[in-house]
């Protein structure tokens, strides 16, 4: 079943697994449905029989005959707590895509920076493995290291782990501390993905070291 609003396609998906990435998290995949998107862009997500809907960026590859998204769940949370119950014999709403977060065909033999904080790592995972040309390194920063979400896709030698509670990863401390004290490209285009207060204090780091205000990208999760 599909209807339009002025936003948007609404449809509904099949489950087809939600699968387990660590404590509190976990990949949902739902069939494709003909749904379109660029990598970067986002869903509006919700349990078929809920009103409420919650907004996730892609996590599969575009060429995925699925689509799957990377779910943080929250104990007092309407929809993620729902979206771990779910089965393969259970459907979705989906409404989407949305969003500007992507790359543009000229883009993709610049070099980049992907900056992210938690699940923020999503759009991400799906710009490297539906473009593994692009010229990249990311940068994301936890709490602990099981929160590393689908790093497999990421070249090891590409990838930074900033770990505030665990001595485990590249970096033991937040993504800022370790910009501050790293040498900062100012030819690359840089894309942040996370809460507000990383994106604005890395923002303000990217700026003061002389990379321009047009190779800023940002998609703010809370």
């Amino acid at each position: 079943m599909t209807s339009t609003t002025s936003a948007g396609p609404i449809a509904r998906h099949a489950v087809s697994r939600v699968q387990e990435l660590a404590e509190g998290a976990f990949v949902l995949r739902i069939e494709r449905n003909g749904l379109d998107f660029q990598p970067g862009q986002y869903i509006s997500i919700g349990p078929t029989d809920d009103v409420n809907m919650r907004e996730y960026s892609v996590y599969s590859p575009a060429e995925a005959p699925y689509l799957e998204v990377l779910v943080k769940e929250i104990e007092t949370g309407a929809v993620s707590r729902r979206l771990r119950q779910l089965t393969p014999a259970d459907s979705v709403t989906v409404h989407g895509p949305f969003g500007f977060f992507v790359i543009e065909p000229a883009q993709r033999t610049q070099k980049f920076v992907f900056i992210a904080t938690g699940t923020g790592i999503s759009p991400f995972h799906c710009l490297v493995t539906s473009y593994p040309e692009l010229d990249y390194r990311v940068i994301h920063g936890v709490r602990h290291e099981y929160e590393l979400y689908g790093h497999e896709v990421f070249a090891a030698e590409r990838v930074v782990s900033c770990l505030t509670r665990d001595t485990t990863g590249t970096y033991h401390g937040r993504v800022t501390s370790h910009l501050r004290n790293s040498p900062i490209d100012t030819d690359a285009l840089y894309y942040l993905c996370g809460n507000c207060d990383m994106i604005y204090e890395v923002f303000d780091i990217l700026k003061d070291a002389g990379v321009p205000p047009e190779n800023l990208f940002a998609e703010v999760y809370f």
